[in-house]
């Protein structure tokens, strides 16, 4: 039986990828009033965080396309881009989560306890296997999942 953590992922992702449904590309970078960041980026960041969370800490490859890194990573914002990879679309988005998950379960099933190198997140807290790696994916990609759907109502007022 698959381990609970890839079928919440897949959910979460799932759930993601419609919270996403009906965006333009005019809309994606859209800043809305007293945010640093745009859906495009929201979308991004989710990419780009889940390769750093699933794959850094166990030492297997991420597959960041170019630019993912300066644009996406925590503390970046499109108000301060200054990258000359061209900026991936929502479709080459939409794909890239759609077939995250997959890989993250192919690479990860048979490692979630495998101790690896600690690593302190910014407000303490410790993690020490890719099971516990996933599981802050999981509350990180509802913050952003959130921020996905305010954005969109912001927007289409």
């Amino acid at each position: 039986m698959e381990p609970f953590v890839f079928q919440q992922l897949a959910f979460v992702r799932k759930l993601t990828l419609k919270a996403a449904e009906g965006l333009t590309e005019e809309m994606a970078d859209i800043v809305p009033d007293g945010f640093r960041n745009s859906l495009r980026w929201q979308l991004g960041h989710l990419y780009v965080v889940l390769e750093r969370f699933a794959f850094k800490a166990p030492g297997l490859p991420q597959q960041l396309p170019d630019g993912f890194r300066e644009r996406f990573e925590f503390g970046t914002s499109p108000l301060t881009w200054a990258v000359d990879a061209p900026l991936p679309t929502l479709p080459e988005l939409r794909e890239l989560l759609a077939e995250q998950p997959a890989r993250v379960e192919a690479l990860l099933a048979q490692r979630l306890r495998e101790e690896v190198a600690p690593y302190t997140t910014s407000t303490g807290f410790t993690l020490s296997t890719p099971g516990e790696f996933l599981g802050l994916a999981l509350y990180h990609e509802g913050l952003h999942q959130g921020a996905v759907k305010l954005y969109k109502t912001i927007l289409s007022r």
